[in-house]
């Protein structure tokens, strides 16, 4: 009963977040439904369990934070934007695993990568229980990619970096789309678009404030 209590009680709160959501015009359905399909509780500290679905980013340890909802969504809404499947996809810095749980109900592959190996661990240990096949989790330098798995159709960071780094740039297929955080104190939302014969083009859009991208691994 207890258990039956709390899962009404998140589906409630999630079913609220989506509306909040709607009010600040996200519009697109497949960024809604992935959003209210994942358990964003599962994912942060059970003390802040009850703050999972305000409009917050909350800490994770690490000097790392879960991102606020709608930061997650209006990214995702630009990568999927006109209705584009996000394909196989490149996600810098898994932190607890949310994003990335919410990309696979939008993408076919996701691939996603953490530099904090312990880090890793905790999203592997949330990601475990909902049965996801189609994310691989790596631990590895985000700045570097992954050109075993490229190249890719959608590329996304958590952190932000103060230009787009090259390897991330060479691993976008052609007809790719690129979000990151661009900046250091003043940052942005960039669009990166790979045009089909090769050229790329830059967007910078929305004020966000995010974690810098660190080089290495620990």
């Amino acid at each position: 009963m207890i258990d039956a209590a709390r899962s009404n009680n998140s589906a409630r709160a999630r079913a609220r977040m989506i509306e909040h959501l709607r009010k600040l015009n996200i519009r697109d359905e497949a960024v809604l439904d992935a959003m209210n399909r994942i358990p964003r509780h599962a994912f942060v500290e059970e003390a802040l369990a009850s703050r999972a679905y305000e409009d917050t980013a909350l800490p994770l340890g690490f000097q790392q934070t879960i991102s606020q909802p709608f930061v997650v969504a209006r990214m995702l809404e630009l990568l999927a934007a006109g209705g584009r499947k996000l394909g196989k996809t490149l996600e810098v810095g898994t932190g607890c695993g949310y994003q990335a749980a919410v990309l696979s109900c939008m993408a076919s592959d996701v691939y996603t990568m953490e530099r904090i190996a312990k880090l890793l661990d905790r999203a592997r240990t949330n990601l475990r229980p909902l049965k996801i096949p189609n994310v691989r989790l790596k631990h590895g330098d985000g700045n570097l990619g992954l050109p075993a798995a490229a190249p890719f159709d959608t590329i996304i960071l958590a952190a932000a970096a103060p230009a787009v780094p090259p390897a991330l740039r060479e691993q976008l297929a052609p007809g790719g789309r690129m979000v990151m955080p661009l900046g250091s104190t003043n940052q942005v939302i960039l669009l990166v678009e790979h045009s089909l014969t090769g050229g790329f083009k830059e967007t910078r859009l929305d004020g966000v404030r995010f974690v810098p991208l660190l080089p290495g691994t620990e």
